[in-house]
């Protein structure tokens, strides 16, 4: 184990850019941060949640030992070996009485890949259940969808972060990462130096916006109009590229002819956004010689965010701007394993590689890595929100490792009495989270530092987190979790507790998939500053940049995918006059289970607030600071009102990091995309009142 003379070089628990950060033990106890300038993603900038990740791993906000429900109903401590048999029992009593599919399996974007794969075979293997799903569902999945349906592959970016400064144009829509992810603002920044423009496309003119060029604030809910409308004036003006839709297309005459129902007066009527800056937008985009369109969770976490998402692709298309240097579109992720997370076997409908669980040839290789018969593996699953929306009625029982639906969820009311309404839950986290506090049996695991294991960044860039400091006594890996419950459900192989022998059998999975891991090893990774996939063999040297001679289709095109404008789930009207749009702030992460526990970033960023217009706080004579109450068809959340010009005046805004009667998902709506099944979480209608 390192001692605190020595600094382990690792990589940030947060964010999907996975900072590189060296960690020290310190002699007594606990560890420090310090500047790791040679990792390319950060070059040593850190943000608050980065430089504070240590506080967490303090026995004085953190689990260390197992606790068990009582006859009483409290959480009392229990040993190990209790909680494992306890977990266990409460597993298999629920799949003999109802069926495997009585079992739910959630997962988090936060897990490791070796932790992700792990946790996708053992419900395929030791419990049989097809009820697995992830928190991930609600961070990339409309854009993934987009992505597989037009370039037949799913990787976040195309191509890595170091590219951004080099291009002409990039639009930027629906993202915050100067509160996000602050250490990328630096990327946007050198864009302008280097003489490139930045258009921000966001209601709210955040930190991003203020450094844009151009600020286009569309109405929350109609970015697939404001699309449309750029691809009607790209049309229109003659700037589409035609050799390289005739070369490396198909499917443009079915998208044009979409694209030209949405006349930009018409756009304007939808979106709020004048026609003059729609053309301006246009202009900056197509004149340089290469652009990007790079989109986060605004326009994809819609009940049209797929569609959305395939607008924004089809305008890359048809000005070229995709597959060539510097170009193309890509999606920046949220979660910091949010890229492999999915790719590895947690989410409903995949295997790993990226493989589909529908595909004989994907199931057979799979099957035969794992040693069991292809027909015993179950089909897809309900997805994240259908998951948790079937607790307590055909899902008797659930295990949940990494997320905090209580606070994370749409509809978060419903679902928290979803919860409560389980035969039985089990819980393995970090932290006595809102929804490990429900649980029958919590387990107690190690964090980020105290573990090694691997994560996939927003370019496709798989980093090595190598462990740095020994865990408490008292908590487990979730390696370990997994393997004790398998022994004891009657799989006493297949789940071992190494990582790196976890990950050499994930390599093997995945050969052959869209997600090729097969040659990439530890030690690589630790060499290279990471490797991107896919990667298919020990000689390959990794594939920074997708797409520049081929798409990842059968005939190497991509595909334009014909979309038309719609509404949201949830209009305005009299009794709900108003839009709520939810995000985050920069002293937070997700559903806070983790950062609410640091007093630096509590002091930045203490509690929910309602932003509003000054017209708005003026016509419901709301003041600043003063509780006001936000009503949905859903439920009702109060918070203090912060009155700013930077937010559309029939707009509201929420920040979802907190529980209680703060909780802004207590408000969201969970219809659903139908292609990625994302719930829509950034548009639904509401009133504001003051409490």
């Amino acid at each position: 184990m390192h001692t605190p003379e020595t600094a382990t070089a690792t990589h940030c628990p947060y964010c999907a850019l996975q900072c590189g950060m060296n960690l020290r033990a310190e002699p007594g106890g606990g560890a420090s941060v310090e500047e790791r300038a040679d990792f390319p993603v950060n070059l040593g900038a850190l943000c608050g949640k980065g430089r504070t990740a240590p506080a967490v791993l303090s026995s004085r906000v953190r689990l260390t030992q197992p606790l068990i429900r009582t006859h009483a109903g409290q959480l009392e401590p229990a040993t190990w070996e209790e909680a494992l048999d306890a977990v266990a029992e409460g597993l298999a009593r629920t799949g003999r009485t109802y069926g495997p599919d009585a079992v739910g399996v959630f997962g988090g974007g936060g897990l490791t890949n070796e932790k992700a794969y792990a946790l996708g075979k053992f419900a395929r293997v030791a419990l049989r259940t097809s009820q697995i799903d992830y928190n991930g569902r609600f961070c990339m999945s409309s854009a993934a969808a987009a992505h597989q349906r037009a370039f037949g592959l799913d990787r976040g970016l195309p191509f890595p972060l170091e590219d951004i400064p080099r291009t002409g144009c990039v639009i930027l829509v629906g993202s915050n990462p100067a509160e996000t992810m602050p250490p990328a603002l630096r990327f946007f920044r050198e864009l302008k130096e280097n003489g490139g423009t930045l258009i921000v496309v966001d209601p709210r003119r955040t930190r991003t916006a203020e450094q844009a060029d151009l600020h286009l604030a569309p109405r929350p809910g109609t970015d697939l109009a404001l699309a449309l409308g750029l691809l009607h004036l790209v049309v229109a003006e003659g700037r589409t590229d035609e050799e390289f839709i005739a070369a490396r297309t198909t499917g443009w005459e079915e998208a044009r002819a979409a694209a030209m129902a949405h006349w930009p007066e018409l756009v304007e009527r939808i979106t709020g956004v004048p026609v003059p800056r729609l053309r301006e937008a246009v202009r900056m985009f197509c004149e340089p010689e290469s652009a990007m369109v790079l989109t986060a969770r605004g326009p994809e976490q819609q009940s049209k965010g797929t569609d959305t998402v395939s607008a924004w692709i089809n305008l890359c298309l048809a000005t070229g701007r995709a597959g060539r240097p510097l170009s193309g579109y890509g999606c920046l992720t949220g979660q910091g394993n949010g890229q492999g997370g999915r790719e590895h076997g947690q989410k409903a409908d995949q295997l790993p590689g990226y493989r589909k669980l529908t595909d004989p040839a994907a199931r057979a290789h799979v099957a035969g890595v794992w040693g069991v018969d292809p027909a015993t593996l179950p089909g897809p699953g309900r997805s994240a929100y259908e998951l948790l929306d079937a607790l307590g009625s055909d899902v008797k029982a659930l295990l949940l490792m990494g997320s905090n639906p209580v606070v994370s969820a749409p509809r978060a009311a419903h679902i928290e009495d979803r919860i409560r309404s389980l035969d039985f839950l089990a819980v393995a986290d970090v932290v006595l989270s809102e929804t490990a506090a429900l649980a029958d049996v919590v387990l107690p695991v190690t964090q980020w530092a105290e573990e090694t294991g691997t994560t996939t960044n927003l370019e496709g860039r798989v980093l090595l987190r190598r462990r740095a400091l020994t865990p408490p006594p008292g908590v487990r890996t979730d390696l370990e979790v997994l393997h004790g419950l398998a022994d004891r459900l009657g799989v006493e192989k297949g789940f071992p507790t190494a990582p790196e022998e976890v990950f050499d059998e994930l390599r093997r999975a995945s050969a052959g998939g869209p997600a090729d891991y097969s040659g990439i090893s530890y030690a690589r990774i630790e060499a290279e500053q990471g490797v991107f996939w896919p990667c298919p063999e020990d000689s390959h040297a990794g594939t920074p940049r997708l797409f520049l001679d081929r798409f990842a289709t059968d005939d190497g095109r991509a595909r334009f995918v014909p979309v038309s404008h719609r509404d949201a789930a949830e209009i305005p009207d009299e009794r709900y006059p108003l839009l709520l749009t939810t995000g985050r702030v920069v002293a937070q992460y997700q559903s806070g289970a983790q950062t609410r526990r640091v007093d630096e970033l509590n002091a930045a960023a203490p509690g929910p607030f309602v932003e509003l217009h000054p017209r708005l706080a003026a016509r419901i004579g709301a003041v600043e600071g003063t509780p006001l109450a936000v009503v949905s068809r859903r439920g009702r959340a109060v918070a203090p009102a912060r009155i700013t010009d930077t937010i559309r005046a029939d707009t509201v805004f929420m920040p979802f990091h907190w529980p209680g009667e703060g909780r802004a998902n207590t408000l969201t709506n969970p219809a659903l995309d139908p292609v990625s099944r994302m719930p829509e979480f950034k548009v639904c209608a509401v009133r504001v009142e003051p409490a």
